[in-house]
């Protein structure tokens, strides 16, 4: 009795205690960088007489009695904007405010070709091996050059460099690291392009990411340098609130690549970075040139790759430069994080929830705080040792960080599920010599949609998107297995083998993975009150039975054997189909199901087939014919999916954000 009143005696003084707390906390100053760094601002020549903008931001404190920071550079093709030594835009430059407060040098760079940086752009300027004169140039050289001059220019440095940059700024922190600069001390690439053509922003399977780049590329235009042009804050004028609409109306790519000038008339009507991606529509020289993971060799300086399993532009980059830095350089300081997150959400969002699906926690604020600046000091200041895993990845479903020694785990095991008789998905093969399969009639020109709702672009919530509204669609085909007994948990790429024919010269196949929720998922219906009247309210979808899209991607049949080899389909002969859906690490619930939805079009996500084996680009109205697309699951042409699984036990769990 004494502890019980003691308790209470000592609640009011808490409370009080909490409010003096939080007042003094409302009243603390809110931290102004200007009142701690001052700005300059340079043109560093580098090797071919190029002059490249950098702005740098340095502690006002930096070499007063001995004092040095650490430098970390962004390299950049969006701005370093705002321009003037006077006007301050160093919270842009740090992944937060935690890094302002530690101190360092900042640094961003305009790239060759941008904004107020001397010199040509190019898309994934291509890495060049051979260095032969001064006018070889590439983003390694550029900032080989440009840390040289700070190292040489700047005062109060410590004399270690760090690189980051998220999407583009990605792909020039990886490209950066090749052949480095001795002071280039760590780096972390995060959301990297690594392949443009192959699963990254480009193309996926071959097929166009259409909404996508129109998206880019409406505001992403070539510029006469130097200049501080900001067109990228000018919105485009679509004359369309329907991205579905809008394009089937323009037809096809030549077509879709004469509208950019939207509604204004003295806009160009082309942009060429556009014309350049739909000319190269397979895997020629232009993209091998353009490839940066063959050449991700020689690198000295420790990276942390960060990429999030919900990141619609750049999926694959992150784990595809990850595994060419670990392949290609035996013994590097090398990591890889991958998060609940949209491209670039764990500096731009919470990372608590995307579209319906939580995910429990403020995941981008743990990850700033406990990985990234914990690896910036350890490497650029001599700090403490971060103790990161090999992989520190977020596993979705039960909504965990793992840690696992190899990425995907070496323990991962594969496990088949074969689509069955009835729309069933199940563990067991088909019985051998019998011939099955399923047909359904895929139109052009009424494609299946990628989300459920009319919008513009590529909203970053179809990545988890409810799939009901396909699943009912006779041009999709939809299998499932029973509710699970046991959560099955999922981690690396997921592995697509389809037997197919078509009645058509060409056609795409998109298979989709999806976790259905139990039909007593999510609040119960709330019953509308008795007691006054009141209007019919707009309807509000249960989440009981949710089919929540995992991970899709299509494959062009015209690839089928390889990406620079397109070849037409044999009308009604069979073909097998061999490809990966992007890496996942998920863990499908005791009482869900696992879904497998295939389907012929995605619009407009990716672009249209015509189904005939013509110029896809410059395809006629005529060309776009319907075909019947059939899918075999008997015998020898068994078609199936195959997961890895692991026992979430084996790794070891970080602490909890």
């Amino acid at each position: 009795m004494l502890r019980l009143r003691a308790s209470l005696l000592l609640f009011p003084a808490l409370a009080s205690m909490a409010s003096f707390a939080q007042e003094d906390e409302a009243k603390a100053p809110r931290y102004e960088p200007r009142e701690h760094y001052t700005k300059y601002e340079y043109r560093i020549p580098v090797r071919d007489g190029s002059r490249l903008f950098t702005a740098v931001y340095v502690p006002k404190d930096a070499g007063q009695g001995g004092k040095t920071y650490p430098v970390l550079m962004t390299r950049t093709p969006y701005s370093c904007g705002p321009y003037g030594v006077d006007r301050d835009g160093v919270r842009r430059l740090a992944p937060s405010e935690a890094f302002l407060k530690a101190g360092y040098i900042f640094v961003c760079q305009d790239v060759r070709g941008r904004y107020m940086s001397e010199g040509t752009w190019r898309v994934m300027t291509p890495h060049l091996a051979a260095k032969r004169g001064p006018n070889d140039v590439d983003e390694s050289s550029d900032t080989h050059d440009s840390v040289q001059w700070l190292m040489e220019h700047v005062s109060g440095h410590n004399g270690r460099v760090g690189l980051w940059g998220i999407s583009y700024p990605g792909f020039y922190t990886a490209a950066s690291i090749i052949d480095s600069h001795p002071a280039i001390k760590a780096a972390s690439p995060q959301a990297p392009i690594g392949d443009y053509y192959q699963r990254d922003d480009g193309y996926h399977g071959g097929a166009l990411m259409l909404a996508h780049n129109y998206g880019f590329y409406t505001w992403y235009r070539p510029q006469q340098t130097p200049t501080v042009d900001a067109r990228r804050g000018a919105s485009f004028d679509y004359r369309d609130r329907d991205a579905y609409n809008y394009f089937l109306k323009l037809g096809n790519l030549d077509a879709i690549a004469q509208s950019f000038a939207g509604a204004n008339p003295d806009a160009p009507a082309s942009n060429p970075f556009f014309d350049e991606l739909v000319q190269h529509d397979s895997f020629d020289d232009y993209w091998r040139q353009r490839r940066l993971l063959p050449h991700l060799k020689n690198i000295q300086a420790a990276v942390l790759t960060v990429g999030g399993w919900y990141d619609a532009e750049d999926l694959a980059g992150p784990l595809t430069v990850y595994h060419a830095i670990e392949q290609q350089n035996p013994g590097a300081n090398n990591s890889l994080v991958m998060g609940p997150w949209v491209h670039g959400g764990w500096m731009r969002g919470v990372g608590q929830q995307l579209g319906a699906i939580g995910f429990d926690g403020r995941h981008s604020e743990w990850f700033q705080k406990s990985v990234l600046l914990p690896f910036f000091e350890q490497h650029l200041r001599g700090g403490a040792d971060a103790k990161l895993a090999e992989a520190t990845v977020f596993e979705t479903g039960t909504n965990v960080w793992r840690r696992y020694d190899a990425w995907p785990p070496r323990q991962a095991k594969l496990r088949s599920f074969y689509l069955q008789a009835g729309g069933k998905l199940a563990g067991e093969a088909p019985a051998a010599g019998a011939t099955a399969f399923d047909s359904y009639v895929s139109d052009p020109n009424k494609p299946v949609p990628f989300i459920a709702y009319t919008a513009m672009g590529m909203p970053k919530d179809y990545m988890v998107g409810d799939q009901r509204f396909t699943a009912t669609r006779p041009d999709v085909l939809v299998y499932e297995t029973e509710p699970l007994e046991d959560d099955l948990t999922v981690a690396g790429p997921v592995s697509v083998e389809l037997f197919v024919a078509s009645t058509g010269t060409d056609a795409d196949f998109v298979v989709k993975l999806i976790d259905v929720w139990p039909q007593d998922a999510g609040p119960e219906p709330v019953a509308p009150s008795r007691d006054k009247p009141s209007d019919t309210p707009p309807p509000t979808p249960a989440f009981g039975g949710y089919q929540q899209l995992v991970r899709g991607d299509p494959l062009r049949a015209r690839f089928r054997h390889g990406f620079d080899k397109p070849e037409a389909l044999v009308p009604g002969q069979v073909e097998k189909l061999a490809f990966d859906l992007p890496d996942l690490n998920h863990s499908f619930r005791r009482g869900h199901r696992l879904m497998i939805q295939v389907q012929s079009s995605w619009f407009p996500l990716i672009d249209r087939n015509p189904q005939t084996f013509v110029r896809i680009r410059s395809a006629r109205p005529e060309d776009f014919q319907t075909a019947t697309q059939t899918v075999y699951r008997g015998g020898a042409q068994a078609s199936r999916v195959q997961l890895r699984v692991v026992d979430p036990a084996a790794s070891q769990t970080p602490n909890k954000p």
